[in-house]
């Protein structure tokens, strides 16, 4: 999946070119078979008035869906959702057959912040992408976007937003300027505009050297630089970056995040989905645990580092006749009980204070006589994590195949 590359609409609407309502709904829903232009024939806010309620539907004055007030507006439904969350997703679920991809999600993304969604392969985060950006209906539940709901406004959720999904969705016989013209045309910006803006992303984006080839001689690192920039073409409020550094060597990677750093600090709120708990623990002010499509822990990356007791000042006794002695050293230096084993590793817990305590427990075994090798902190990796939180290691569950075949 790609960022949301736009085709031009009816009227205001700009649709992606991803499927935002499959045939199969097509066929369930006899409204969206009337007219002599297809299923895109009529605007995307009357299509699924069921998550909004039958009053809205029927243009009810001052309607009331899930205890929040909803303005019917030109036949376009606004539901007022906290101001100062860009993001809002509540009870959203979505199957795929037999598979439950999501199974009641709740979350809130406040604006002008980074919402890191953590998880293994098919976990339903890229499902739930899928929905926040209008690519995918939800079978129930509500999510608003900028304050739309993406099914009764989807049109105008995607004037909002950009998306830079798992794969780039890139023109590669296309050079790299014609690509971001391309995308700006589809937006409407016109051709002078279109040009200007091109021009801008490109150097922004490091590519004004490389503006010229085509596409497909670009390296991984240079084809997600240019893939994120056309997600930006038409400066969105809310970006969703979906594991935007798969794949990517260490140096782009790097690259990658300094651009999404530059981002946030000019005000952008932006969702990132990652297997990589140093990824989110960079970039985000707030995490969200998805495992089975649920969420099953939330909060700051130290929080989730605490569930499974933080850091671990870690080293092994070069001479195991010492081992007694360093570990009456260092007890009592950390958080709990030590970890010990018979070839001479120990292990002390140390919460948040990870640099703190290696340092004391440093000047301990000096000051015993012991020697230690491997002497370190470890920080807890997502596998230590997903063990901690839900007994298992991260390993795909095959909603991933499940979800993006459908």
């Amino acid at each position: 999946m790609g960022h949301a590359r736009l085709s031009a609409g009816r009227g205001a609407g700009l649709r992606p070119a991803g499927r935002i309502v499959r045939a199969s709904h097509a066929r369930s829903r006899p409204e969206l078979r009337s007219g002599r232009r297809g299923p895109w024939a009529r605007p995307v806010g009357h299509l699924c008035s069921s998550l909004v309620g039958p009053t809205v539907a029927q243009g009810t004055r001052n309607p009331v869906a899930h205890g929040r007030r909803v303005a019917l507006v030109s036949g376009v439904v606004s539901i007022a959702s906290d101001a100062d969350d860009a993001i809002l997703v509540e009870g959203l679920y979505k199957s795929f057959g037999s598979v439950h991809a999501l199974a009641g999600v709740d979350l809130a993304v406040p604006r002008g912040t980074v919402l890191g969604v953590l998880g293994p392969n098919g976990a339903g985060k890229t499902t739930a992408v899928k929905i926040l950006t209008t690519l995918t209906l939800p079978d129930a539940g509500r999510v608003i976007v900028d304050g739309r709901d993406v099914v009764a406004d989807a049109a105008a959720v995607r004037h909002s937003i950009g998306l830079a999904g798992q794969s780039a969705a890139i023109v590669e016989e296309l050079s790299g300027r014609e690509n971001l013209e391309f995308v700006g045309r589809l937006y409407h910006l016109g051709r002078t505009a279109s040009k200007a803006r091109a021009a801008e992303l490109l150097e922004r984006f490091g590519l004004t050297d490389a503006a010229e080839r085509r596409a497909k001689t670009y390296s991984g690192g240079m084809m997600r630089r240019l893939d994120l920039a056309a997600s930006l073409v038409a400066r969105p409020r809310v970006l969703f970056l979906d594991e935007p550094t798969t794949g990517l060597d260490p140096r782009a990677r790097n690259d990658m995040w300094e651009v999404i750093r530059d981002l946030v600090a000019g005000g952008t709120t932006l969702l990132l989905t990652t297997q990589y708990l140093d990824e989110a623990d960079e970039l985000a002010d707030k995490i969200v645990v998805f495992d089975h499509g649920k969420v099953i822990a939330q909060g700051t990356a130290d929080d989730l580092k605490d569930t499974i007791g933080g850091d671990v000042v870690e080293f092994t006794v070069a001479d195991r006749s010492q081992h007694d002695v360093a570990m009456a050293a260092v007890r009592g230096l950390g958080d709990g009980e030590l970890t010990t084993d018979s070839d001479g590793y120990v292990g002390v817990r140390a919460g948040r204070r990870g640099s703190a305590v290696l340092l004391e427990v440093v000047r301990q075994l000096d000051s015993s006589g012991v020697t230690a090798n491997g002497l370190g902190v470890r920080r807890p990796s997502l596998d230590d994590v997903f063990l901690a939180l839900t007994g298992h290691k991260a390993e795909a569950d095959g909603e991933a195949t499940v979800a993006e075949a459908s």
